[in-house]
């Protein structure tokens, strides 16, 4: 039987969407939703999942591949009875990667050039002239987690003209990136960072990684970007962090939990900008057409870029 792709991600409501999206991009592959009463499994299915229903986890098992539609999957791998010997595979693709650049660009430069002050400012009608003439080639940026993303964030930031260096697991060579490697090397290179990107990928080794005895290794003053996971950051540290003076502020795109209570402080802070998880979405049609050819990779008996190696967590 032909490959087919059944569809559970961002459920039952939008899967006319995705429909029309595959239709786009490749017309002769059959597609279902999940959530048809028809439906039934066959030998040659595939999974396009988000956040699946728990009675959908069994049948993942059964599946020829799994395909999530975000970057991280942690929140799969934590299933009690998820599939882990069935292929899964992470969103990639050009768009995903160029999205997040240009979300921390922006965020780097928000930070840089007190973009939170300003927004206050307007908010009050208040008009005070507080000039920062930093520029992008006097700033360090680093990036916590050089994988797909963070090595293209990375070079990125670099043509921009920052001075970007990168922390990472295993020692590995980035074009035009300054590379540190290794838990004992890290203190070393927040020591060097103007502004933090951190782009890790979720494990037990980074949950609550960056709390305040980590805060202490950056210069005073700098920024942090979270475009990682909500649960890397110790979040009452954060704050102190930010309360203190350690951090000059913080872009955060992920937090825990999600969404954000509404009593949170960090809705509020003044040195906080908050973005609800939309910093690397590709379109429904880039997410389609990237799913088709991770199809067509495995069909083909080869390995996609981004197979999850299961023992890593990414």
């Amino acid at each position: 039987m032909p490959a087919r792709i059944v569809i559970s991600a961002d459920g039952h409501e939008v899967f006319e969407s995705w429909r029309q999206a595959f239709a786009t991009v490749a017309p002769d592959l059959p597609v279902c939703s999940w959530f048809d009463p028809a439906w039934q499994l066959q030998p040659d299915d595939y999974a396009l999942v988000w956040k699946p229903e728990p009675e959908h986890v069994e049948c993942l098992a059964h599946m020829k591949g799994i395909i999530c539609t975000g970057a991280g999957v942690d929140h799969l791998l934590s299933l009690p009875d998820f599939p882990q010997d069935v292929p899964l595979v992470r969103m990639g693709g050009e768009q995903t990667a160029r999205l997040m650049a240009d979300y921390v660009l922006w965020a780097v430069i928000s930070l840089l050039r007190g973009a939170r002050t300003w927004a206050l400012q307007q908010q009050h009608a208040v008009w005070r002239n507080n000039v920062c003439s930093r520029t992008s080639d006097t700033t360090r940026v680093g990036i916590m987690g050089l994988g797909h993303l963070g090595a293209f964030v990375a070079q990125d930031l670099a043509r921009f003209g920052f001075c970007v260096s990168g922390w990472k697991r295993l020692p590995s060579d980035v074009e035009g990136v300054t590379v540190w490697s290794g838990r004992e090397n890290l203190p070393g290179f927040l020591a060097e960072v103007d502004v933090l990107v951190n782009l890790l990928p979720a494990t037990p080794a980074t949950e609550g990684l960056i709390d305040s005895d980590f805060f202490q290794h950056l210069p005073k003053g700098a920024g942090f970007v979270n475009v990682g996971r909500g649960k890397h950051v110790v979040q009452k540290d954060l704050l102190k962090a930010l309360d203190d003076g350690t951090l000059c502020g913080a872009v955060l795109d992920v937090v825990t939990p999600e969404p954000l209570p509404a009593e949170s402080a960090l809705w509020q802070h003044p040195r906080v900008i908050l973005t609800p998880h939309v910093a690397s979405e590709a379109s429904r049609e880039m997410q389609a057409r990237y799913a088709v050819n991770v199809v067509a990779c495995l069909e083909r008996g080869e390995r996609p870029a981004l197979l999850c190696d299961v023992a890593r967590g990414y």
